[in-house]
């Protein structure tokens, strides 16, 4: 649900948008992708290093693939419990304010939530220290450092219109997310299309 309508002022538009942790899946599907590619990595390594170690037979591979298996469903057990206490701490919404011209969208997370974001990512880089895990340290700084980001839409290579979740997402070097809802989503979603270079992709989903 969106909490303030846009509005203009020195040539910017600027608006708050407040998200249902548990209503909308945008925010978990974020951090699942994350996640999900730093524990593939981590197995890519090990498996490779285990099969040179061992040879690589049949019953290697299928060890590996046993193992892979387990690895991912601690991995899903954990986001999902992780993700449920994320959500409590946050008091259940996900909120952000939002700056846009015609050059720039800043997305970023509201003060209070981001002094949460910053201690539980510090808690995060800690315990993935003391457990080893390269992938926790890894997703514990990036959710300690990354409370403001920003993308220039002349840098834009795809953007992705999704009404249903109230987001646009935009792809850059990395992505970025705008989020509103109502006729504020279409005019952001318009603003944004017509702004971008005309080679950039976008994907209008139903």
């Amino acid at each position: 649900m969106q909490t303030d309508r846009i509005e203009k002022e020195d040539g910017r538009f600027r608006w708050r948008y407040e998200m249902s942790l548990f209503k909308n899946p945008t925010v978990f599907l974020n951090v699942a992708k994350a996640l999900l590619i730093a524990v593939a990595i981590t197995m890519v390594i090990i498996g490779f290093i285990f099969l040179i170690a061992d040879g690589f037979s049949a019953e290697s591979f299928k060890f590996f693939g046993k193992l892979t298996l387990i690895m991912l469903g601690i991995f899903a057990v954990l986001l999902v419990l992780g993700y449920l206490l994320y959500a409590a701490i946050m008091g259940g919404n996900y909120v952000v304010d939002f700056e846009m011209d015609d050059k720039i969208l800043i997305h970023a997370q509201c003060p209070k939530q981001a002094k949460k974001a910053k201690a539980i990512g510090a808690a995060t880089v800690v315990a993935g220290m003391l457990a080893h895990n390269r992938g926790a340290v890894s997703a514990g700084f990036n959710a300690a450092a990354r409370s403001v980001s920003s993308v220039e839409f002349d840098s834009v290579k795809k953007v992705v219109v999704d009404k249903k979740r109230s987001v646009i997402k935009l792809r850059s070097i990395g992505w970025n997310e705008a989020y509103a809802d109502g006729e504020d989503f279409d005019f952001v979603a318009d603003w944004i299309s017509s702004h971008i270079p005309e080679k950039a992709e976008l994907v209008v989903k139903e």
